[in-house]
């Protein structure tokens, strides 16, 4: 029987750790394959028929809902595939697939009407072009927000004071000073995932110390070098 390394099997237990998490970012590498033989403007309009604007949600909000959760505007693949690695397999490894889901869609859906909802009363009352009904959304951010922000209840305290401090500026900021619809769902999408808190009860698993994580690596660290002190002639 074959045996892979032990980095290979991590790596490969990790993925099997988050099943829906891969998926989608299988699904997420296909078509940025698939965007890569479009030509710009074909891609253009490929993608507005898919995106979440006013137009597209009050004609097919349930088709543009899902399919815009399938292609990645502007922003490199493998940028996602570490910022999924990271957020999106832990709140499902924490959270368990069903949850995830619950946490993943609900925020991408949530978020979206409510970042809509602000730009079409920005049309309304004269402070956006009309054209803006047509404006380009599709992406996965919303959902990432989301769960990156819903991780904060399973990282121990005080460092989760740390870890809220930090989303909540790095997502607020470019609110405070671009106040675009896209800012907006995203601040929008980390408050949506801090209400989830209740779905994150009940899992039986302790909250991540960062602390207890450094101090492994530093025993494994200590033990390695000791290791190779005794091997010195």
């Amino acid at each position: 029987m074959r045996r892979f390394p032990t980095g290979v099997r991590a790596i490969r237990g990790y993925i099997r750790s988050a099943p829906g998490t891969y998926l989608w970012l299988a699904a997420l590498f296909v078509t940025t394959i698939a965007m890569h033989h479009m030509s710009p403007e074909f891609e253009t309009e490929f993608l507005r028929q898919r995106s979440t604007n006013i137009h597209e949600l009050s004609a097919n909000p349930r088709r543009v809902l899902i399919a815009s959760a399938f292609w990645i505007d502007g922003g490199g693949w493998l940028l996602y595939a570490v910022l999924y690695s990271v957020f999106h397999a832990q709140a499902e490894r924490r959270l368990g697939t069903p949850r995830w889901l619950i946490v993943s869609f609900g925020t991408h859906v949530a978020a979206t009407f409510i970042s809509e909802g602000a730009l079409l009363w920005a049309i309304r009352h004269d402070y956006a072009p009309h054209s803006a009904v047509n404006t380009l959304d599709v992406g996965v951010s919303y959902a990432l927000a989301g769960a990156v922000a819903v991780l904060t209840y399973r990282i121990a305290r005080p460092y989760r004071h740390l870890y809220l401090v930090a989303i909540l500026v790095i997502y607020g900021a470019p609110l405070l000073s671009g106040r675009t619809f896209t800012d907006l769902g995203h601040f929008a999408s980390v408050l949506i995932g801090l209400a989830c808190y209740p779905l994150t009860r009940g899992r039986g698993d302790a909250p991540w110390n960062p602390a207890d994580t450094l101090r492994a690596v530093g025993r494994k660290t200590g033990i390695s070098g000791a290791r190779a002190k005794d091997r010195t002639p």
